[in-house]
This record gives structure tokens, sequence and C-alpha cells, in this order.
């Protein structure tokens, strides 16, 4: 017997099941009223204390039902209302959730209702989460910074900076944003990995990781390039895990993200302008007064203008073992804005001079990127090998080849060990570093 016939047989309906979703926007179709209502709840909840025999959650839930007498809510819009007075007076607003999610490391407001998420590296639209209106992000936006004691308005539009747990905050409103107040934040993480975590994921292979970190113990300067959300300072940081626990660390970053386990570091961080547009501290100020704290070691969390030039001084006058990131799709790319970062410093320098400045300062350059499947992979280790008709010549020493794609959706490669022995590997010996031989003397592929 078919189905068509049981169903027949047992008289059994057909109905089309609703498959819609409601989302978080729609839950409350009137924004106008629930604007009203969340304004006259948080006003009243602030004007009043909280009575010594009532938890807060009884304060909030006292206060609403006073305020929506009247009203003909749904116990839906009524549990909305709640959550949003919650997350309004404990944390900070809608989002309070996806910032206390470990699984999200970036969030992205574009609208009200049209928020974007970044979980293990893909992009997904976050349909459980939204704003009232275009004021409402603002004030939450205000929220954010206020303890950081930035202010965000007509006259400054725009905010970049960091939250108390280390996340970087940017955030945008009209006349800057066209489609009104923009809000993105780059969560900070607690725990930024280990090299086990990278070979596991498939980030590098084993022998890359023996390379970089002899490289790091051998006092190789490094420049780690990437795309952005590349995963250039999760790879810094753990590139200066490789530092010995003697040695004296100097750390400048625009927002202090990098945790170092070692005993001795200092960590320093620039300063933006104050309310009379003065006070700025910039990254190239502390790069030159790093200089004088006696470092063994100078990490810039990211070189982006003219700190590039004091930066490769520092490199050319014994102060080996630098590390640095900078926004780069590859080595040639990184070399070329190097050229014009130095050329901003405003020193009349020729060209071949500023390269040749570049090719006895940097010694690594490594590559990493974000694949499409959302994965990190180091698609490049490469050293600077003189130079080829005034171009400075780059050698690359490991590499990844992408083959395609998996029916998965997975990016498909292999990595490359070059036959040819670095020049960097007796620099390297000439420290003291003799445990890279096997790696190239059996020439393997």
């Amino acid at each position: 017997m078919t189905k068509n016939k049981l169903m027949d047989a047992f008289q059994i309906e057909h109905k089309n099941v609703n498959t819609n979703i409601v989302t978080d926007y729609d839950i409350f179709p009137d924004k106008d009223l629930l604007d009203n209502l969340r304004t006259k709840i948080v006003e009243n909840l602030i004007d009043r204390d909280i009575p010594e025999d009532k938890s807060l959650t009884e304060f909030i839930n006292e206060e609403i039902d006073a305020t929506i007498e009247g009203y003909d809510l749904s116990n839906l819009e009524r549990s909305h209302l709640f959550n949003l007075i919650d997350n309004e007076i404990n944390g900070y607003g809608p989002i309070t959730e996806l910032l206390e999610d470990k699984n999200i490391t970036e969030i992205m407001v574009n609208r009200p209702n049209e928020i974007y998420l970044e979980i293990d590296g893909q992009l997904v639209k976050d349909e459980s989460t939204s704003f009232i209106n275009d004021e409402h992000i603002i004030r939450t936006i205000e929220r954010l910074i206020e303890p950081l004691g930035r202010t965000i308005d007509a006259t400054n539009p725009m905010v970049d900076s960091r939250l108390p747990d280390g996340s970087r905050i940017n955030a945008v409103i009209p006349p800057l944003s066209t489609r009104g107040p923009v809000l993105t934040i780059r969560k900070f993480k607690e725990t930024m990995g280990t090299v086990e975590d990278l070979i596991r994921v498939g980030t590098l292979t084993p022998y890359m990781a023996r390379f970089l970190d002899a490289s790091v113990r051998g006092k190789l300067n490094i420049i780690v390039c990437g795309g952005t959300g590349s995963g250039k300072t999760t790879l810094l940081n753990i590139l200066s895990g490789c530092i010995a626990d003697k040695e004296r660390i100097i750390t400048i970053e625009d927002a202090a993200e990098l945790r170092l386990h070692q005993n001795h570091v200092i960590s320093l961080e620039t300063r933006t302008t104050n309310y009379d547009q003065e006070g700025e501290i910039t990254i190239r100020d502390l790069v030159i007064n790093a200089l004088r704290m006696r470092p063994d070691r100078i990490i810039v969390g990211e070189v982006r203008g003219k700190e590039a030039f004091d930066m490769l001084q520092a490199m050319n006058t014994g102060h080996d073992g630098s590390l640095t990131t900078l926004h780069a799709n590859g080595p040639e790319d990184a070399l070329n804005r190097l050229e014009t970062m130095v050329l901003m410093s405003g020193l009349d320098i020729p060209i071949k001079a500023i390269r040749e400045y570049i090719e006895k300062a940097i010694d690594l350059v490594v590559t990493i990127e974000r694949m499409n499947d959302g994965k990190r992979k180091i698609t490049s280790i490469a050293e600077l090998d003189g130079f080829i008709d005034d171009r400075i010549a780059i050698k690359e020493i490991f590499a990844f080849h992408q083959k395609g794609v998996t029916e998965q959706g997975e990016v498909n490669g292999e990595y490359i060990l070059y036959k040819k022995t670095p020049k960097t590997l007796k620099k390297l010996m000439a420290r003291g570093i003799n445990d890279l031989e096997d790696m190239f003397t059996t020439k393997k592929k």
C-alpha cells in the first residue's frame, strides 16, 4: 500500500506547515511604541532605588508591568521587552550576549535589523538580534565608549578604540556613514593559541614551525603580512612566545592585544588626541622612545606609516630579532608598502637607498592568508636575497600551493619546502642555531 493510500485510509488531512521564521526584528512590529516603552522604563529604573527586599530582576519586571498596563502586548512582545531592558541595564544593549559568546570573533552592525557575525572564520547573518532604530545603535555605542573617555557625535563622528577587555571597537555615524550608524567590534582573544594549535588546524607544517621558532630564537628580523582578519596578530603573538625569557621585550601597539608570558615585557600603547585635539602619542613616537629603553627585542603590533623608517633604523643598528606586522597580500607587496611608508617620513632619500636599507634590515617575510573556506594558512615564508635589476630579490623557503576546492568547500593544496638552502640558515648557524640542517640537507620537497 502506498503512502498516499495509507493517508487516505486514515483520513489524514494535508496541511501546509508554515516554516517562516520570525526574526528578532519582527517580534515587536511597532518600533515607535517599543522605543517609547524602553525609554520610559529605563528612566524610571534609573530614578528609583532598588528595594532591599527585591532582586534586580523582580524590580525590572514590576516596572515593566506598571509601564505596559493598558497596552495589549503578547507574551512574546513582553518577553522581548524584558530582555531588551535587562541588557540595557546590565550590559551593552542587544549585543550583550554576542559579546559574551566566545565562539564569535567579530560583530558587525550595519543597520538595526542587519547584524553580521564572524564564527570560525565564516561570515553569517544573525537573525536573533536587532536594534530598535538608528538612535538605539548610537546609544549603545555611547555606552561602549563612555568608560574609555571617548565621545561620538556630529563633531566627532568616528571612534576607533578598544574596550576594557581588549576588544577593538570602531564606530562611524552620519554624516560620515550615509546609511546610518555602523558598529564593528573585533573581540579580544584571551588565549591566542600555540604553534601546536596552528599545526593541528593546518595553518603551517611542523617543518615550518621549527624554522620559524629557530628564526625567532636566532634573532632574525621578521615581518608578518596579510589582509584584514588573516590572523597576523595571533601569529605575531605565537612567534613572540619563542623569545627567551631572559630578554627584555618592548611591545608597541595601537591597542594592546599581544599577550606575552615572558617575565620581562614592557607594553606601550598609543594615545589619541584629547578634547582639545592635543596629546597624541603615535606609534612612531613610541618606537623612537623604545630605543632609549634598552630593549633586547622590539615588537610593533602593526607598521602603517612614518614609523616604518624608525623601525628599519632600529633593525639596522643592533636591535636584531625585531618583529612586526603590516597589511599586504604577499612579500612583494609588503616590500612595496615599506618603501611607500619610508617615503611618508618626509626624508629625502633615493629609492635605491631605501631598498638597500630594507634589504639589510629585513630577513624574513611571512605571509598568512584567510582562505575561501575561512581557515588561515601561512602561504609563504620568504627571505630577502640581494638585488635583481635594482629590485629586491625575494626567495621563497616555504610556500602553500592551492590546487582547488574539495566537495565540502575546503581549500585543497600542498605545502612546499624548496630545495635551495636559504642564506638565513648560515646566519642562524653563526648565532648557535644548529637544529635545522636536516631540513635542508636532505633536499626534501
